[in-house]
């Protein structure tokens, strides 16, 4: 199964959002987290996070950029077991029984994203707040090949 890990170019997800993903860490759109807002809540780093944030399932932080990449079962698992608690925990389901499901659900979307794309394919997310709540767009930056003649030194060993 496809998914895919946070990816950083520079520090500015360290500036723009309250709490930036780990680089390499796992991450799913996490727009659940919005459903509840309205244009009140979307202000300063909260406003970054709602408009292009992917969700990182080990800091719970956000990141702007994520590369897709090949997931094992095991981390499959553990990530949807991770999922699940942050559920209870955070968000108050009433168990793991009746979170995982949910888990499984957002884990599963995130690979329907990911399936058709190439490995190191960077996706970007953008959400809006509509009549019928949030809208999530998403973007695709194919990776691009490069020949070893972009880094190979051409020259002679003889003297």
């Amino acid at each position: 199964m496809k998914l895919a890990r946070a990816i950083h170019f520079d520090e500015s997800d360290t500036r723009v959002y309250h709490s930036p993903a780990r680089t390499g860490e796992w991450c799913i759109s996490g727009g659940f987290e919005f459903s509840n807002w309205s244009e009140a809540d979307l202000t300063g780093k909260a406003r970054q996070a709602f408009a292009n944030g992917w969700l990182g399932i080990e800091t719970f932080g956000r990141v702007t950029f994520v590369a897709v990449t090949q997931a094992e079962e095991a981390e499959v698992a553990a990530l949807t077991q991770a999922l699940a608690q942050h559920f209870v925990d955070l968000y108050g389901a009433p168990g793991l029984d009746v979170a995982l499901p949910v888990a499984r659900e957002e884990i599963a979307h995130m690979a329907d994203l990911c399936e058709d794309h190439a490995s190191n394919t960077l996706l970007t997310v953008l959400r809006e707040l509509t009549e019928a709540g949030v809208r999530e767009t998403y973007s695709v930056i194919e990776s691009q090949e490069a020949g070893i003649e972009q880094f190979a030194i051409h020259g002679s060993l003889e003297e």
